[in-house]
């Protein structure tokens, strides 16, 4: 087994990683045309612009965590008449943004998500972080907001260079290792140098790492040839 499978985040950065994925979808966004913005993403439901939206409006979540406050945050959502969970949460605020300028929502997100990152670093690693599911470790949540945010940069096609496309995905990959565990996942899982191998429902398989990575986060195909019951297994990020 290698040490990435023992100890899938060792050596991993994940305010680095989270600042890199931030500036790829700046560079993306800041690039757009009307065109651009109104294409749809890879987000069943949602134009590029409606990523954007989501976005920004999620960082009212991640305040709400920094700033100890997740019960006035679900105060809010009552008053606005917001149910059905994040899904709900996540459409009230694409659609909330749908009718303003677009420039004035990519300037809320770069604002809003540039404290973000900058207070989740200044805390560290090993702080704990007020969370719906209770206090979790500031370092661990970091690295779900870069998968998010690898996963959006994706469904919008932001740009990925040949150089760091194997780095990125061997990250992601470790990430979902990472959530498989947390979550105690029925699968087991060991990155190798050429793929995933991953056991489950009786099966076995080895992956690509891009596929492993598309697996977690619920973006295969449709007419992709991996068994849904793998798939179902393996689906552990959004």
């Amino acid at each position: 087994m290698t040490n990435e499978s023992k100890d899938p985040l060792r050596g991993l950065d994940p305010f680095d990683i989270f600042d890199a994925e931030a500036e790829r979808l700046d560079r993306y966004f800041s690039g757009l045309d009307a065109e651009g913005w109104n294409r749809p993403s890879r987000a069943a439901g949602w134009s590029v612009r409606d990523v954007l939206g989501h976005l920004a409006g999620e960082e009212l979540y991640n305040h709400a965590c920094l700033d100890d406050d997740v019960d006035g945050f679900t105060a809010m959502l009552r008053r606005e008449g917001v149910g059905g969970g994040f899904d709900g949460f996540n459409g009230w605020c694409v659609e909330n943004r749908r009718g303003l300028p677009v420039e004035e929502v990519l300037q809320e997100w770069r604002r809003e998500n540039g404290d973000t990152r900058e207070r989740m670093r200044a805390l560290g690693h090993e702080a704990l972080l007020p969370t719906f599911a209770g206090p979790y470790p500031v370092g661990s949540q970091t690295f779900h907001y870069a998968s998010e945010y690898a996963t959006h940069a994706d469904d919008v096609g932001a740009p990925v260079t040949e150089e760091e496309a194997k780095e990125r995905s061997r990250w992601r990959a470790r990430v979902g290792m990472f959530v498989l565990a947390e979550q105690d996942a029925k699968v087991q899982v060991e990155l190798t140098a050429d793929g995933v191998l991953v056991h489950a429902n009786g099966m076995s398989e080895r992956l690509p790492v891009p596929v492993f990575v598309e697996a977690t986060v619920g973006r295969l195909p449709d007419d992709h040839p991996l068994d849904r019951g793998l798939r179902t297994a393996l689906r552990c990020l959004a």
